[in-house]
């Protein structure tokens, strides 16, 4: 039985890893969204550099990766955010992923961080270092709000530097997972845009961020 076990489960492994698509990411490849993306070698890892030319007319500051069809699976992805140096006091270097996101984005899920709250001296912004926000209808004044802490949660991390982020999303549901943890920092069991969304995955940036983005791999479950 134990072998029996042990075959099941180095298949299950095989099948999973087969499934699994690594992206090779391309500045040229990818659609942008009021920001502007360029190729470049950023801590010695060749990556995708975003910044925003102008101010954005919306949250919807992003580059879609091209020919990609998700429901539910799970994205991994190294990340960087800092504060660009002429941002203004308010920039977080606010750097994430999107995911079910329409072709004209007037639809997604997103997941977050603010990377200079995490080592913060004040402990409210520490707790804002991680962020879930839905399109349209729910940024995240309207949920700190409505729903404070609920969509908002703590993990360690440093402007500038690469952050490793996962994220796991069953239906309505979505956890965030943040450097190796193996327990996720943020859990969100009900996903706004519904559980039958689907669409691509995209590199989101937010005001006054120079973002980076490499190592990004995409499991698609269904």
């Amino acid at each position: 039985m134990k072998k029996i076990a042990l075959i099941l489960s180095l298949f299950a492994f095989v099948v999973e890893s087969v499934n699994a698509q690594r992206i090779e990411l391309k500045a040229s490849e990818l659609v942008p969204f009021q920001v502007t993306a360029s190729q470049t070698d950023y801590k010695g890892k060749n990556a995708v550099a975003l910044e925003m030319p102008g101010a954005p007319n919306s949250e919807k500051t992003l580059a879609l990766i091209k020919n990609v069809d998700f429901h539910n699976g799970i994205i991994e992805a190294e990340i960087s955010g800092q504060p660009k140096a002429d941002a203004g006091g308010g920039a977080r270097g606010f750097v994430g992923i999107a995911f079910r996101v329409q072709a004209d984005t007037s639809k997604m899920e997103l997941f977050y961080i603010r990377p200079t709250n995490g080592r913060a001296d004040d402990q409210v912004r520490r707790n804002h270092s991680t962020q879930y926000v839905s399109h349209p209808g729910f940024p995240w004044p309207k949920l700190r709000k409505e729903t404070p802490e609920k969509y908002e949660a703590y993990a360690d991390m440093v402007p500038g530097e690469w952050t490793k982020i996962k994220i796991e999303v069953k239906d309505e549901t979505a956890k965030l997972y943040v450097n190796g943890a193996t327990q996720p920092t943020l859990i969100v069991n009900d996903l706004k845009q519904g559980k039958d969304l689907r669409g691509s995955v995209g590199l989101w940036i937010g005001p006054g961020t120079l973002g980076h983005f490499t190592n990004l791999t995409i499991d698609k479950k269904d």
